[in-house]
Parts: C-alpha cells; sequence; structure tokens
C-alpha cells in the first residue's frame, strides 16, 4: 500500500476546541470538494503532494514528531480519501503514545468507520448550503453522512465536537436546524464542544450575524464558541 501525503509539519492548532496545542499535522492529498473557503486548494488534486510507501509515511511522521507534541491531526485535502492508509498511519502514532485526531469532511460514514479505532478525537463538521461543498441536490444526504458519523463517534465514546464553517451568507435558520438534528441524535453530555469558525477574508461573517447564530444555537447547546482560525491570526502554516 502506498499513499499520498501533501505536507507534514509542526504547528499550533488554530482551530476547534484543542486551538492552541501543538500539533503534528500530517496533510494527505486529494480532496473531491469545492468548498469555496478552502484554504489548502494546493493540496486538492488527486495528484498533488507525494507518494510514500507506508514503511517511508510512518518514517516521515517518526522523523518530523517533536517532543511535547499534543497530538497528530491528520487532514488535508479529506484523508477519508485515504481511509485504508490513515488507519494504519494512525495505528502508528496510537502505538507512540500519542492521541490522534481526525479532521474531515465526514462525507462517508463507512470510511469513518474503519478509521474510527485508530482515532481519538474526531471533529463532526457539517457544511452549509452556502459552502459550495457540493450542489444542493446532494447536500442533505452529505448532511446525513456527517450525522452517521458522528452517531458511530460518540458510540465510540471518542472526544467528539462539532464544527460548522460561518460566512457572510451562512442562513441563521440552517444552523439551527442542523444543531436541532445533532442534538435529536446523541445527547448534549457526549459532545466535548460546539464550535462556529467564521470564515476569514472574503466572505467573513459580520458580529451581528455570528451573534444570532450564536443565539440560536445557545439554547440548544450550551458550550458553544465563536473561535476564529487561531494560527492566520500568529501567522502559523
Amino acid at each position: 500500500m502506498t499513499v499520498r501525503i501533501f505536507e507534514v509539519f509542526t504547528s499550533i492548532e488554530g482551530e476547534g476546541i484543542l486551538y492552541g496545542t501543538k500539533t503534528l499535522f500530517v496533510r494527505l492529498a486529494g480532496c473531491p470538494f469545492t468548498c469555496s473557503y478552502c484554504d489548502t486548494k494546493d493540496s486538492l488534486p488527486l495528484d498533488s503532494g507525494m507518494e510514500y510507501t507506508m514503511r517511508q509515511a510512518t518514517d516521515l511522521i517518526d522523523e518530523t514528531l517533536q517532543d511535547y507534541t499534543y497530538k497528530v491531526n491528520f487532514t488535508g485535502g479529506d484523508p477519508l480519501l485515504q481511509h485504508n492508509a490513515v488507519a494504519l498511519l494512525a495505528g502508528h502514532v496510537r502505538a507512540r503514545g500519542v492521541l490522534t485526531y481526525l479532521e474531515s469532511s465526514c462525507f462517508d460514514s463507512d470510511r469513518f468507520a474503519h478509521v474510527l479505532p485508530h482515532i481519538d478525537i474526531a471533529k463532526i463538521e457539517f457544511k452549509t448550503s452556502d459552502s459550495g461543498f457540493v450542489t444542493k441536490m446532494r447536500h442533505d444526504k452529505m448532511i446525513g453522512e456527517a450525522l452517521r458519523c458522528l452517531e458511530l463517534a460518540v458510540g465510540a465514546d471518542k472526544t467528539v465536537y462539532i464544527k460548522l464553517v460561518v460566512s457572510s451568507s451562512t442562513p441563521a435558520g440552517e444552523v439551527r436546524r442542523l444543531a436541532s438534528a445533532v442534538f435529536e441524535l446523541v445527547p448534549r453530555e457526549a459532545i466535548s464542544g460546539f464550535v462556529i469558525q467564521p470564515v476569514h477574508g472574503s466572505g467573513a461573517p459580520s458580529l451581528d450575524h455570528l451573534l444570532e447564530i450564536y443565539d440560536l444555537i445557545r439554547p440548544i447547546y450550551a458550550d458553544i464558541r465563536v473561535v476564529p482560525q487561531l494560527h492566520k491570526i500568529i501567522n502559523a502554516p
């Protein structure tokens, strides 16, 4: 088996509930989706990055892993596109005693289930209809896949949190419906956080829009946070 990796590097986690932690990022190459706010477009082509054998990939991770690294983040692109390889790489990292973190669009619950036994922390991301993730005709199906991934992660007793990227055009009512669907499916105490991540730069939401969305979710789930991308603020990769 081989794996296509775009880059491996150490930085500060800039998103989610574990922002500020020292993290080794393993960015897998390839993503079939077209999110308008994607900030890693160079990694989207299936032939981007370099191809490695599994031995070469684990050696690369071992060589790059620094002392006091809190977790290894498998990101992309979308790591589920190479789910078999990610499962093996994550298993290798866990054997070294380091936490593993999966950052995916959760587009395929079967692939997610294959990787999940080797993952400690799962970010479940719901793409809103304005994201350009998929066509409107396919959007409901993708939300269903993400909900199934959420159910699997909670059932496996993983550390799980929800993430929504919000732009100036994100419908507040849609966010409310997503939050309701989440907590009709899983208990509130099973979730470690609900993060609203504002788009950075073009399309950034106003403060009023963020407050509107916050106020819609707060009665459903108390531990909601608006968390901008820290790494962009501190000029980290």
